[in-house]
């Protein structure tokens, strides 16, 4: 699974990475990008709430850049494409934690 470097495609310029998402009840959150991932033929994005009431939660865009390179997130379609999206972002999940649990010299 191809991970998107943020750093050297210009989206951030320093370590701290957050994005604006308008919920389906007009709500505003900031978010914290935690991962930009593909799945299919599709990238995708997992957002977290940086004032995360209820802990843990993720939300998951597709993920694509407009003709000058801005990000462009928009809604996953069906529940098909959601079920997906997440299964993958779960595998990314579970090599992270097993490549922090064997540590960078065991790699």
């Amino acid at each position: 699974m191809e991970e998107k470097d943020l750093f050297e495609n210009g989206i951030v310029d320093d370590g701290s990475v957050s994005v604006s998402i308008t919920l389906d009840d007009d709500t505003v959150l900031e978010c914290i990008v935690l991962n930009i991932f593909s799945a299919g033929d599709r990238e995708y994005i997992a957002v977290m709430p940086e004032t995360d009431d209820e802990e843990g939660t993720v939300y998951l865009y597709r993920y694509s850049e407009t003709a000058d390179g801005q990000p462009e997130l928009t809604n996953i379609e069906t529940d098909e494409e959601y079920e997906i999206v997440a299964d993958a972002f779960d595998e990314l999940l579970d090599e992270e934690e097993f490549e922090d649990l064997l540590g960078e010299e065991d790699l």
